[in-house]
């Protein structure tokens, strides 16, 4: 389990791609700290740490941890979002976050607005009724507040903070991002379908 609390934001320093997408990424996390076998949130999906050393880490993706993450468009050089799991009493700075992508969208708008950025993202109708104004959802591994919902998009709000210490320091228009929707409105909805 994770927050959506970015705690670095590594860089891809090899891929390989034999069977299993082998990756290597540096990080400021102190190595000596990370078991083999720990998960890392990497850009919003769960990977297994496979082995590390002094400013880096492996994991390995599968051929569906590709097909369903934008972890397939990762380069090396590629800037990711980092955040190593939740223990027990540690602060829950943002909401529950699985690892566990959802969907793949993709930023339709920039705007600039004061020291913040409105990011406008498309919204598949499969996901429409688990994303709420003023509800959480996380983008990239950040746990982030919805700010409008619409049909077929909705909008958040990123701070220069945000901004400063996250990969969506380089946020394009057309990029594809990883989603997880609130796992609590995926929850209700099961419950209200069960009901009924």
């Amino acid at each position: 389990m994770f927050t959506g609390i970015i705690t670095d934001v590594g860089k891809i320093a090899s891929l390989e791609k034999s069977g299993d997408t082998k990756i290597k990424i540096t990080t400021a996390f102190d190595t000596d700290d990370i078991d083999i076998g720990a998960s890392i949130a990497c850009s919003g999906v769960c990977l297994t740490v496979t082995d590390k050393g002094e400013d880096w880490f492996a994991a390995e993706a599968s051929d569906e941890t590709l097909s369903c993450t934008n972890l397939g468009n990762w380069k090396v050089g590629s800037l990711v979002n980092l955040e190593r799991a939740l223990k027990i009493g540690d602060e829950l700075g943002g909401h529950i976050v699985t690892g566990h992508v959802d969907a793949v969208i993709e930023v339709k708008a920039l705007e600039t607005i004061k020291d913040s950025t409105k990011v406008t993202f498309t919204l598949p109708a499969s996901y429409a009724a688990f994303v709420a104004a003023k509800g959480s959802v996380t983008l990239d591994g950040i746990s982030l507040t919805v700010n409008e919902v619409g049909d077929d998009f909705f909008s958040v709000n990123i701070i220069s903070h945000t901004k400063a210490h996250t990969s969506f320091a380089t946020l394009e228009v057309g990029q594809q991002i990883n989603m997880e929707i609130d796992v609590l409105a995926r929850y209700v909805a099961r419950m209200n379908e069960v009901k009924n």
